[in-house]
């Protein structure tokens, strides 16, 4: 029988940040595709980002983390507490902790922004925080940037982080599953993600597996 609580009726959590640069869809699908695989989802979302979605999407999405969970629950379908939403400053959140932070983190999109703070070790926010839990244990970190072009410090501070044992994975989709929609080319970053989590999906087939 499924335990009752967190993540014991679901897979490891991950943990799933939106920041500020466009790209609002590459998060919310990536959520979408971590509640249909059954991992618990924890969420934290920038101020920016809000706008961002608000821009690029028809939702409109509530800041406070108790109602934000409530609307992404709906949204994707999520059993309840599958969904856990913290907010900028919530410095008791698992998450800030190594002894309480999920088994991977990925920030999509990922401003230039927070990946320059990310690189630096800033941590003033709870996502730069997250972030920095992450490298200093030593866990999966993905950061999916979306800016072009870019400039000697944006690359610097990939290479950085890079080196520092985290994955960059710009937003930068394939055409050779030919896409038939906007959709397909957020389902084809999506599961590159999934791919690197090491998480089943079927959002389009891997290579040399298509017909």
């Amino acid at each position: 029988m499924a335990a009752e609580h967190g993540s014991e009726r679901f897979g490891a959590p991950v943990t799933v940040a939106l920041t500020g640069a466009s790209g609002a869809q590459y998060g919310l699908r990536l959520i979408e595709a971590l509640v249909a695989a059954e991992r618990e989802v924890w969420v934290m979302i920038s101020k920016a980002a809000h706008l961002v979605i608000a821009t690029e999407t028809d939702s409109d999405l509530p800041a406070r983390p108790e109602r934000l969970a409530e609307a992404l629950t709906d949204r994707a379908g999520a059993a309840p507490g599958q969904i856990r939403c913290f907010g900028r400053e919530d410095w008791m959140a698992p998450v800030a902790s190594g002894s309480g932070a999920s088994s991977a983190m990925v920030i999509c999109p990922c401003s230039t922004g927070t990946l320059s703070a990310v690189a630096c070790g800033a941590s003033n926010n709870l996502i730069e925080r997250a972030a920095d839990v992450a490298l200093k244990e030593r866990r999966q970190l993905i950061l999916v940037p979306r800016e072009t072009p870019l400039s000697a410090i944006h690359l610097e501070h990939m290479l950085n982080l890079t080196r520092l044992g985290a994955v960059v994975m710009p937003a930068a989709p394939g055409f050779y599953h030919r896409p038939a929609s906007v959709e397909d080319l957020v389902d084809f970053i999506v599961a590159r993600i999934l791919n690197q989590l090491g998480i089943e999906h079927r959002l389009m087939p891997r290579w040399g597996e298509m017909e």
